[in-house]
């Protein structure tokens, strides 16, 4: 009896050390394995493709800085990247998401570039509950609604519009056509652009022509804007629209004559010049970063690394995704976990360091400012042809401020 006594005690001892050691496995597990930070960004037609490759390759580098060059997070875990093509469809974005933070575990999805996909995005975010902060989507939406997950790190509608106004007024241009795509960012722009110009009673006629994404003639639409003989033409379009209005615009002998301004920052990109290489000079267009701007330390260490890798300075797109791998990387850290819920607080507190010397907030502000920092919105102009982005020549910095 004593035999058998002695030998269930040493059994039970033997199940206590063995569940004691599975444990501490899983805790040292736990402890060890990376965090996964997932990307949601255009990698194919009909997104703009492009962008996503930039916008890919900052994320890319920052997973690198903060491994590399911070050691990680939360005493040494190593981030590591998701990535997932949203083709710029809104519901293949939503699928995205929801294989990132189920499957992959992503405790945040930072990358977005198209608008749409990014507010569609965000319905269910606010449901699942891990954040997105919005790379490159200005749409008011975006952030409008107030949803605690959804952050921003780029321009507004409002400010882009702002600044393409002041602009308007210092040129004196009394008749604006704008050709714009049927998708929250072209509709947001040119319903922002009607609002504010009635708000500070501004003496212009505007003529606003609509198209689908994925048209591939945009003829009716100039021909139109031609008939109604504007002193200016802004082009909304994202992607191969923006390309088309360009080329296109140019056949019906709209522009140069006319000038052009480009929504946002697609002439920078190298390819800008391959593509018109007859039509690409003299056109002005927004963007969001300058040489002639300071860079923080690890947007120093970004562009050389950035330049010793792809053989060319970094553009916009890809700081803008770098800094929000280093913001999400320092909000785990001020969270002290890897839950999404924790980190969104830190988030929605402090500020942060990122590509540019200026800190990254989030503040409580009212409208499309929730939740949203803003780089400054530049006016570029290219003034000789295959002028390099970097030389163009710079018209307006604006920001909120002004």
């Amino acid at each position: 009896m004593q035999v058998h006594r002695l030998v269930w005690a040493a059994m039970a001892l033997l199940v206590v050390t063995a569940t004691a050691c599975g444990q501490n496995r899983l805790q040292s597990s736990s402890t060890t394995q990376p965090i996964t930070v997932g990307l949601i960004t255009p990698l194919s037609p009909p997104g703009d493709v492009a962008s996503g490759q930039l916008i890919q390759r900052g994320a890319e580098l920052g997973v690198e800085y903060v491994n590399s060059q911070l050691h990680g997070v939360l005493g040494g875990r190593k981030l590591q990247l998701a990535v997932e093509d949203s083709a710029g469809k809104n519901d293949q974005g939503v699928n995205d998401y929801r294989l990132l933070v189920t499957e992959k575990k992503a405790v945040a999805v930072t990358g977005f570039f198209h608008s749409s996909v990014n507010i569609a995005v965000n319905e269910v975010a606010h449901q699942i509950g891990v954040p997105t902060i919005s790379t490159q989507g200005s749409a008011a939406d975006i952030t409008a609604k107030h949803y605690p997950e959804t952050f921003r790190t780029h321009v507004i509608d409002p400010i882009r519009v702002s600044a393409w106004l002041q602009w308007i007024q210092e040129r004196g241009f009394k008749r604006v056509a704008m050709v714009a795509e049927t998708t929250d960012y072209g509709v947001g722009l040119v319903d922002e652009t009607q609002r504010q110009a009635r708000a500070k009673g501004l003496d212009i006629a505007f003529d606003a022509e609509m198209f689908d994404h994925s048209a591939t003639d945009l003829t009716p639409q100039l021909l139109k804007v031609k008939a109604f003989d504007p002193d200016l033409l802004i082009n909304i379009g994202v992607g191969t629209p923006m390309d088309l209005i360009v080329d296109q615009a140019r056949e019906v002998g709209l522009y140069p004559q006319v000038p052009m301004l480009v929504s946002y920052d697609g002439p920078v990109r190298p390819q800008w010049w391959q593509l018109h290489p007859q039509d690409g000079n003299g056109v002005y267009f927004i963007a969001y970063y300058s040489p002639r701007e300071p860079l923080s330390n690890a947007g120093q260490w970004l562009a050389r690394r950035y330049q010793e890798r792809y053989h060319e300075p970094p553009v916009y797109s890809s700081l803008s995704a770098f800094g929000d791998v280093l913001v999400i990387a320092e909000a785990i850290q001020r969270a002290n976990s890897a839950d999404p819920r924790k980190i969104t607080a830190a988030l929605a507190s402090g500020s942060f360091s990122s590509w540019t010397k200026a800190t990254v907030s989030f503040p409580n502000a009212p409208g499309a400012y929730y939740h949203t920092w803003s780089p400054p919105v530049l006016i570029l102009h290219y003034t000789q042809p295959n002028q390099d982005w970097q030389h163009a020549e710079l018209i307006e910095t604006y920001s909120r401020k002004t």
